[in-house]
């Protein structure tokens, strides 16, 4: 599953570099036999964030997007709308993305994030519970797809932050950072991505990733 991220990830137009950070030996041998790019990190690391802000602190790059390993399915062009963000405007710190979400049982799972955001697109809350709250015809519900953009100085300062009682309640990492009065730009894609919290979503990644499946195929792009 690694390779294909780190393959999808590589095929972005805005990317110029692909690292694997993991704490894991076993998952630094497999992406060293592909090819690819990894750091060993410290295993004390709480979050993903964190292990991210490891590798960043010894980069010298602006931005930093953070793709997560259970996500075998990403849009190269997802991963720019999250990179475009923080080009598009100087002054934003982090950056992530959302999709419509019009499927019942996805609205009420737990597993699948949601967001709701001001209409600037900037994120007022993150939740596993359904928001918002209708009590009819309302508001559109939107699925947050868990990729992140971040302004590499902010990320080490985030990562330094004290964790919040938001965050801890809903094990969604994002609320520290609006917790802490930081903004988040959420970027609209039409690009769905399946993330693999559960066997039944491997079991999906499986039959899409099949000869004859509906996979997004990836053409390998030269970053710019």
């Amino acid at each position: 599953m690694v390779e294909h991220v780190y393959r999808r990830a590589s095929a972005a137009h805005s990317v110029g570099r692909v690292i694997v950070a993991t704490e894991d030996e076993q998952i630094r041998d497999v992406v060293t036999g592909f090819g690819g790019e990894v750091r060993l990190t410290a295993s004390t690391h709480a979050t993903g964030t964190d292990r991210v802000a490891e590798v960043a602190a010894a980069l010298d790059s602006d931005i930093i997007v953070n793709v997560q390993g259970d996500l075998p399915l990403i849009e190269p062009a997802a991963i720019d709308d999250v990179a475009g963000a923080l080009v598009a405007d100087p002054t934003l710190p982090m950056s992530t993305l959302k999709q419509r979400l019009d499927d019942p049982a996805a609205i009420n799972d737990p597993n699948v994030v949601k967001v709701v955001t001001t209409p600037d697109g900037d994120a007022l809350y993150f939740s596993r519970s359904p928001i918002p709250f209708s009590w009819g015809a309302g508001a559109s519900a939107w699925k947050h797809i868990g990729i992140y953009g971040y302004r590499r100085t902010f990320l080490l300062d985030f990562a330094r932050l004290r964790p919040t009682e938001l965050e801890q309640t809903e094990l969604l990492e994002q609320l520290r950072a609006l917790e802490h009065g930081y903004r988040i730009r959420v970027v609209e894609t039409t690009h769905d991505s399946i993330e693999v919290d559960t066997p039944r979503d491997l079991e999906r990644v499986h039959q899409w990733l099949a000869p004859g499946g509906r996979g997004p195929r990836i053409e390998q792009r030269q970053p710019v």
